[in-house]
């Protein structure tokens, strides 16, 4: 009898756990499909579906830029950047989801076919790399860290990168 007992509760424990980590695995699946959204309503300029993925105390960090940016200025950021390449494109290359984090690698593509912060355009096809990290809550994105190869990007725009100069 003790035997069933324990193996009964053992086997409760067992299926609450699965439960909870079934409950886990849709969350964070739902959250990857969000993830894919934002990149795909940022290609598609779809500032009003762009508007409903971020939770109203959004920011986005990334290095070299002063301050967070909030939702306007992303929407800002977004279109200022797609007049210099209007085709830029986010292909995901990976995705890993880790409780309410997302993980993305991705490639983004495009054609310099406007000036952009006073570089003339090349017409030429340029590429990025880029990890991004999101932190979702009730199937919002809160916070967004933006890792990308910006140094690759502008000398790909024509930059030269070179040491500089002593002074004696």
């Amino acid at each position: 009898m003790i035997v069933l007992f324990c193996t009964g509760c053992q086997n409760k424990a067992d299926k609450t756990e699965f439960a909870n980590f079934k409950t886990e695995e849709k969350i964070q699946n739902q959250n990857k499909e969000l993830a894919l959204e934002v990149f795909k309503s940022i290609d598609n300029n779809d500032f009003e579906k762009l508007g409903t993925l971020f939770s109203d105390d959004f920011s986005l960090n990334a290095p070299g830029i002063q301050r967070p940016w909030k939702k306007t200025d992303i929407f800002q950021g977004v279109k200022s950047f797609y007049s210099s390449f209007p085709d830029w494109q986010h292909s995901v290359i990976e995705m890993i989801a880790e409780g309410n984090k997302v993980v993305v690698k991705l490639t983004c593509r495009g054609t310099f076919k406007s000036d952009y912060k006073n570089i003339p355009s090349t017409g030429k096809t340029v590429t990025q790399d880029a990890i991004h990290i999101m932190t979702f809550n009730n199937g919002k994105v809160t916070d967004w860290w933006a890792l990308e190869d910006n140094l690759g990007f502008q000398v790909q725009l024509g930059l030269e990168l070179k040491p500089t100069e002593k002074v004696n």
